[in-house]
């Protein structure tokens, strides 16, 4: 396979092998060892990559080679070296963030994953701009930015491994005399460059500028680098000569110092010819010295020697260390010339800084993205005290990058919609504009969000519904149990800005409701028990009885008055005991000759007994019957396989009679109420659907009771009907109703 060096394009099936990893028990059983990272990870990827070339030509493992390199010169740690090599067999695994993690551990196996991903959309922002003129392909390049900013605040180490690859695709063009193409040098001059300036790591942003540049504008450049080297035997003699006289000098007068010759980067002399409208000679007749002192006052020490031993140009001054730049950076910058018999001569650049401004500006925060200490080293301005202050440095130079690349202008920048902000452990998060610290606790933790009570931003007490801004820290003070407040979901006391964070409140608020249903339900079924002396009764198996899936369930419709407790007492209430004579009922031995139709139902032998079909099972023809006599309430029509009715018939069998339909002698038919139960899988309109279909065949439906739980609905009709034969049709056509499970009679 074939992609751009400082890339990990998407795989075709036809050019790379995908390598199934095998996960063995020793490495899964075990966490990952740490000793020899380096070599561990070449050895892994080799087989991988080692026969791989990138779209330059260059073979993929010289390039992690190149790449590991890279990473070490900028202060990067040996694991930081070792992920060069992941990322680029990444691709090759089926189950890369598996495998990686478990032979290398999860915080490579995340960088390795990350930092594809993030190759895979520059290439695609770079595609979307291929053969545009600059301006217009400048939304897609910012949109780029914005997308690699985005990872960057999940994993700062991601940029370390980009701008190396970056650096090594432009050094290998530049070697192998093969230019590198117009949309990637351009992307690295107008992206990688400036982000290398921001952070501060300031030999990989002159030397992606000066290749870039090449690539770029190569007569321009040939030009510059031809006259450069013209004078470079004059003015390195100029400037040796310059160098040892100061050092010297300086020691003399107890400064301990370092005085190298700063080289000048052609990116440099053509923007500052440019800038300031100065021509070739001007620019070449520049020397440059840098001055490395111990400590601060060593600097102004030899600042005063310089000025007094030099003819200053005043305005060409700049004190950074009294005022650090925005990326870190600190230093003393004047600009003087020698007297040369008497008479000015030609300007000389002097950089006065400590050993500990020169290591920063030479690796910026770049050493400090492994989450490293810290130390006494400061960024931009603030001395930091460990990872925490390191943190929030890169992450202040990232927000500068963004206001750099905007112009400055507020309101037009790429964080218009999103800010970033830290805990209290200096992780960072991303919130939507307008977030308050509601959102944070929703985005950090959901248990977080629902106990959160207050909040300090940057250790001041804040309202919770007090806007976030970039580079914030946030504490939430959370109790130790509860949940959120109604008041969080009125748009207009501004509680809340991040639609998922709302979505959990009425999530929660919604469980709450239907929690406190359920315990009202409960609480009534209970107390009906109570009430009938049957407290023993088996809640699951009571619901199970009545048809429902589960107690919660029958507490739930209990609770919203959507079942009536009689159901429930026609159940647990026993069997009436026979009647004495005194009754006033006797049942006779059934007698051919006496027959008598009541409701539609025939009672054989007691032709003056009242019927009345039982609500628990709900006859209707020409489901087989029996009747059952109760005290006071005449016969009882069930059907035959109705549980209530064997139960009884079980306890108190004499008094169980012979029933049959009557016959319909002309006129209406009589019909009868019977229920159905329905489950499928909830929906808009299902309802709605299954009504049709009773309506088209002509069934009337008396009541309905519906329930959902987790996407399943639960629905009963009461329908009235002639016949059951008939009712089994069309609970076949219900069952056809798209998201019906099943549609039974009860």
């Amino acid at each position: 396979m074939k992609r751009e060096s400082s890339s990990l394009q998407t795989a075709h099936a036809s050019d790379t092998a995908v390598v199934d990893y095998p996960l063995s028990a020793a490495t899964a059983d075990r966490t990952p060892v740490m000793e020899n990272m380096l070599a561990r990870a070449r050895a892994f990827a080799e087989p991988l990559i080692a026969d791989e070339k990138l779209d330059t030509g260059e073979n993929t493992l010289a390039h992690a080679d190149a790449v590991a390199a890279i990473v070490a010169k900028m202060g990067g740690s040996e694991a930081m070296q070792a992920a060069s090599y992941l990322v680029y067999a990444c691709q090759h695994l089926n189950r890369p963030q598996e495998v990686i993690a478990k032979v290398f551990g999860d915080n490579f196996a995340a960088l390795a994953v990350e930092t594809t991903k993030l190759v895979r959309v520059q290439e695609q922002a770079r595609s979307a701009s291929l053969g545009h003129h600059l301006a217009e392909g400048a939304g897609a390049q910012t949109e780029n930015v914005r997308k690699m900013l985005l990872a960057f605040s999940r994993d700062l180490r991601v940029v370390m491994l980009r701008l190396a690859s970056r650096l090594q695709t432009l050094r290998h063009a530049a070697a192998s005399k093969q230019p590198a193409p117009e949309s990637v040098a351009r992307e690295s001059l107008q992206v990688f460059a400036p982000l290398a300036n921001r952070l501060g790591i300031w030999q990989v942003k002159w030397e992606i500028e000066d290749l870039s540049f090449r690539f770029l504008e190569p007569e321009t450049y040939k030009l510059i680098a031809r006259l450069l080297d013209e004078k470079r035997v004059e003015r390195e003699g100029h400037v040796e000569q310059l160098r040892s006289q100061l050092e010297s000098e300086l020691q003399a007068e107890g400064v301990r110092a370092t005085v190298q010759g700063r080289p000048k980067n052609i990116y440099s002399i053509v923007k500052k010819m440019r800038g300031k409208s100065l021509d070739f000679a001007q620019v070449f007749d520049i020397l440059a010295l840098r001055v490395v002192v111990p400590d601060v006052k060593d600097c102004y020490a030899a600042l005063a020697w310089v000025h007094s031993h030099f003819l200053p140009i005043d305005e060409e001054f700049d004190d950074y260390i009294a005022r650090p730049k925005p990326n870190g950076y600190q230093s003393l910058h004047t600009v003087v010339r020698e007297m040369v018999d008497g008479k000015p001569g030609k300007p000389i650049e002097i950089q006065i800084r400590t050993e500990e401004m020169h290591d920063h500006a030479e690796h910026g925060v770049a050493a400090h993205w492994a989450y490293k200490e810290a130390g006494h080293k400061g960024y931009a301005g603030v001395w930091a005290s460990g990872e925490y202050d390191a943190k929030i440095a890169v992450l202040r130079q990232l927000l500068a990058w963004e206001r750099d690349l905007s112009g400055g202008s507020q309101g037009q920048g790429l964080f218009d919609d999103r800010i970033y902000v830290l805990t209290p452990d200096a992780a960072i998060v991303e919130l939507p504009q307008g977030a308050t610290p509601v959102d944070f606790a929703y985005t950090v933790h959901t248990t977080l969000g629902h106990r959160c009570r207050g909040a300090r931003v940057d250790g001041a007490m804040v309202p919770l519904n007090t806007p976030l801004s970039n580079g914030q820290t946030v504490e939430i003070i959370a109790a130790k149990e509860g949940g959120p407040s109604r008041d969080w979901l009125n748009a207009e006391l501004g509680y809340l800005a991040s639609h998922r964070a709302r979505a959990k409140v009425r999530a929660w608020l919604n469980a709450q409701i239907t929690h406190e249903t359920v315990a009202r339900g409960r609480e009534a079924v209970e107390k009906l028990l109570q009430r009938e002396g049957k407290t023993a009764t088996r809640l699951e198996d009571l619901a199970s009885q009545l048809g429902f899936k589960s107690a919660d369930h029958l507490f739930e419709v209990v609770g919203k008055d959507e079942f009536s407790l009689r159901n429930i007492e026609m159940l647990l209430r026993p069997p009436e005991p026979a009647p004495n004579p005194d009754d006033g009922v006797q049942i006779k031995k059934p007698r051919a000759s006496e027959k008598s139709g009541k409701g539609g139902v025939l009672v054989v032998g007691v032709s003056s007994l009242m019927t009345q079909l039982a609500k628990c099972c709900k006859p209707a023809p020409p489901d087989p019957i029996r009747g059952f006599v109760t005290r006071g309430h005449g016969v009882s029509v069930h059907r035959v396989d109705c549980s209530n009715f064997r139960m009884m018939a079980s306890r108190d069998g004499e008094r169980v009679i012979d029933v049959e339909w009557g016959a319909v002698k002309g006129g209406e038919a009589p019909v009868y109420a019977v229920d159905v139960a329905v489950e499928a899988a909830d929906r808009q309109g299902l309802l709605r659907d299954i009504s049709d279909v009773f309506a088209r065949e002509k069934m009337n439906v008396i009541g309905v009771q519906t329930q959902s739980v987790k996407g399943t609905a639960w629905m009963t009709f009461t329908v009235e009907i002639a016949d059951a034969a008939r009712l089994t049709q069309v609970l076949g056509i219900v069952t056809a109703v798209a998201g019906v499970r099943s549609a039974r009679r009860r």
